[in-house]
């Protein structure tokens, strides 16, 4: 088939080979689901630089690339000792595992989950328990754009986690995604659902690593639901090969009295997209974004943020740091809206880039759109270098050029990574941090 570089034939052309492979799911309300979104890959184009939302990434890369749904490939295997190196350790947790968007029950480990959870794979309550999904698959997200219905229209695994009333989960819930081949361009489209209710918590880890060396696409939809009181705390660590494209919407809907901490470390891929939206639906609501980028070479990632404070007496608050070298280009855009009744609103934003080297570059755009009147809500973004004085000041106490610019590294991430609550996965985002720029690691006490 020919590549196309402004409308998905690709993908309307191999619905037809990728609905014959999928067997006895093709009798799924899923697989009705996906023919409902199939007329959209006929309506909708790939976005170019004169889409306001995409006007600083341009995703021609992935538009010309002509990525193969991974239900017509060979699965990719791959051993306990190997999958250890895509895992924070040092702690206990439940974990589930996907190669290339698809479940892997070797790999997994949900031994003695408690009564009144759920730690599970959509393809497997779909079969078993469908009319549980039903009530949650695709009611916060809605396709906004081809990459989100390209995800709907093939996607046939995920993660699905449900918490009841009243249940502190006892241990986080780590998920590993790992994607990529030796000899196909993959298309992974995991579909990740997590439901958290009245007065709850739980603690995910989300990990994206690659695997192969050809380019692949991973195309991702996450629906987050927290409930009245409910608390969640969500980490995503992105780790793509360099060669690779990811793309992730994520969709929360908060009630009142709730929690939704959402921690966001961007480390991998060649292009890189996140749209990362929050509905604050009662009173009384905490949202907390914080994101760290840390990129080289000639990647480019960029975070798009939307929190839409729809009632009273709810806070939120917006921590996003990039660090840049080489011809690494960023971009933020963060949007906050303060509807007309959500007086009492405290919202506050900020964006801060360092950028390591002359040709590093960051498109930074904080947006408030404030409706109410008694309101108190800030944004603000910063660009610089490396402070100069601090490093002058430190280069006179005898430290070495690299581990004084290595300290100074770590002292402009630090309120990201310690914002974490995991001591073990706090020091190993530290190692990441500095192994992904080559530079000396510092090493906290």
């Amino acid at each position: 088939m020919n590549k196309n570089k402004q409308n998905p034939n690709w993908y309307l052309e191999s619905f037809v080979s990728f609905e014959e492979s999928l067997n006895g799911h093709s009798k799924t309300f899923l697989h009705d689901l996906r023919k409902e979104t199939l007329p959209s890959l006929e309506q909708l184009s790939f976005p170019t630089l004169k889409d306001e939302e995409w006007k600083y990434t341009n995703i021609s890369s992935i538009s010309e690339q002509n990525f193969i749904p991974v239900s017509k490939l060979p699965q990719i295997i791959l051993s306990k000792e190997k999958l250890k190196d895509f895992l924070f350790q040092g702690f206990d947790y439940y974990l589930l595992t996907f190669v290339n968007g698809i479940y892997s029950n070797e790999l997994s480990d949900l031994e003695r989950i408690p009564e009144g959870i759920i730690i599970e794979n959509i393809s497997t309550v779909a079969k078993n328990n469908p009319q549980i999904l039903q009530k949650y698959f695709s009611k916060l997200s809605k396709t906004e754009n081809i990459f989100n219905a390209i995800n709907s229209v093939y996607s046939v695994d995920g993660s699905f986690i449900k918490v009841s009333d009243n249940i502190v989960l006892d241990k986080p819930i780590q998920i590993v995604h790992i994607n990529g081949a030796e000899d196909n361009k993959v298309l992974s489209v995991p579909r990740n659902i997590i439901v958290v209710g009245k007065n709850s918590q739980a603690s995910i880890i989300v990990n994206y690593f690659g695997h192969g060396s050809e380019p692949y696409f991973t195309n991702i939809i996450s629906e987050v639901y927290v409930d009245e009181g409910g608390i969640v705390d969500l980490i995503k660590n992105q780790s793509e090969n360099e060669n690779s494209f990811h793309i992730e919407k994520l969709q929360a809907f908060q009630e009142k009295n709730s929690v939704f901490n959402h921690y966001n470390f961007e480390f991998g891929g060649s292009i890189v997209r996140n749209d990362i939206n929050s509905v604050l639906n009662g009173e009384n609501i905490e949202t907390h974004y914080y994101g760290l980028s840390l990129a080289n070479g000639k990647q480019h990632i960029d975070n798009h943020t939307f929190v839409d404070h729809a009632k009273p007496n709810c806070m939120s608050n917006e921590v996003y740091k990039a660090i840049l070298d080489d011809e690494a280009h960023g971009v933020f855009n963060g949007k906050i809206i303060v509807q007309k009744d959500a007086q009492k609103t405290n919202a506050y934003q900020q964006n801060k880039t360092i950028l390591l080297s002359k040709k590093a570059k960051i498109d930074t755009k904080p947006q408030l759109e404030i409706f109410a009147d008694d309101v108190k809500c800030s944004h603000g973004a910063t660009v610089g270098h490396l402070d100069d004085e601090a490093y002058f000041y430190i280069r006179t106490r005898g430290i070495p050029e690299n581990l004084a610019k290595s300290i100074l590294i770590r002292a402009f991430a630090n309120d990201v990574v310690e914002s974490v609550k995991i001591e073990q996965i706090r020091e190993q985002l530290n190692h990441m941090i500095f192994e992904h720029l080559h530079r000396v690691e510092i090493i906290s006490e």
